[in-house]
């Protein structure tokens, strides 16, 4: 995955959304409007854009210095945990055209069951254990030409007790590029059997 830099990615980039007020709200009450801000960006409510992704951005840049070791993402840890629907985090990541939180504990399953998310049909190259996504409907998609906008939960070792939730553009040719994959992988394991 590629870093997030809403700085030098503007144009193309829609990470997630939050209020425009953010910038403008000081202190503590902007700590506690990002963290709100963020877990809802996670659930990409409301649809981003490449504004409001900046925004949010910048809220994270604010509250924390990013770690930078895993995953090739940004993971910003809060000052203090947020919690939605009865899920608890207290780290944001950037990754790519990526935005969201780590929740805490094994939720896949659980946060599919919350926010009606599918499982999804690839483990992204062995990186996810376990998966789960919905696109948002056609008339939310901000970039329609460009990609695909979804809510996604995932499990990985990488990420030991932890849930990843995050909003996500995955680009049309990647989403290609991955089923292509998939399929060719099948093949191959149909033809070894």
């Amino acid at each position: 995955m590629r870093m997030f830099n809403v700085r030098r990615q503007a144009g193309a980039l829609a990470a997630i959304g939050c209020a425009a007020s953010l910038l403008s709200v000081s202190g503590a009450a902007a700590a506690a409007d990002a963290a709100k801000a963020f877990f809802d960006a996670a659930l990409c409510k409301p649809p981003y854009t490449t504004k409001s992704a900046t925004a949010l951005y910048e809220a994270a840049e604010k509250l924390a210095k990013p770690d930078l070791s895993r995953l090739g993402a940004a993971i910003y840890k809060l000052p203090q945990p947020i919690g939605q629907d009865g899920f608890q985090s207290d780290e944001v990541v950037f990754a790519g055209t990526s935005a969201g939180v780590l929740v805490q504990g094994m939720q896949a399953e659980a946060l599919a069951a919350r926010y009606q998310l599918k499982q999804e049909p690839s483990t992204l190259l062995g990186t996810a254990t376990k998966g789960f996504a919905r696109a948002l409907p056609a008339a939310q998609q901000p970039l329609p030409d460009l990609g695909t906008v979804s809510v996604v939960a995932r499990e990985s070792a990488a990420l030991p007790g932890k849930t990843l939730l995050i909003c996500e553009l995955v680009s049309h040719a990647d989403a290609r590029a991955l089923k292509a994959y998939e399929r060719s992988r099948a093949e191959q394991g149909a033809a070894a059997r």
